[in-house]
């Protein structure tokens, strides 16, 4: 079992920045796929960005350059940057843990870019 608990989401003007940090506990073995995804009211969930274990990162294009994702596995912490919000960037965000054939998820954070 694998718990996943986030911080750092709040209400943010556009052109400002969060941090948002997820950190894994329990039985965190192997390979796995930590990540962020988010979904904005009446939309579908997305993936914006993950890190595997091995050091291979993904962000989606429309934030990238903007959006940056950094892992530490002796923490098992994944953290995502996020710079330059735009209020379309508003969402809850949710950390995901993948491996050994199970994912895991976190109960959100809510990202509200607004003036």
């Amino acid at each position: 079992q694998i718990e996943l608990v986030e911080s750092g989401g709040g209400l943010v003007q556009p052109g400002g920045s969060l941090r948002l940090s997820c950190a894994a506990s329990g039985s965190i073995v192997g390979n796995n796929v930590m990540g962020w995804y988010r979904q904005a009211p009446g939309k579908q969930r997305e993936l914006i960005a993950d890190a595997a274990s091995n050091g291979v990162v993904n962000v989606i294009a429309s934030v990238r350059g903007r959006f940056t994702i950094s892992r530490d596995n002796a923490k098992n912490t994944v953290a995502l940057q996020m710079n330059h919000l735009k209020p379309e960037d508003t969402a809850v965000y949710t950390c995901r843990y993948a491996g050994l054939g199970r994912t895991y998820w976190g109960k959100g954070t809510l990202v509200t870019v607004s003036l």
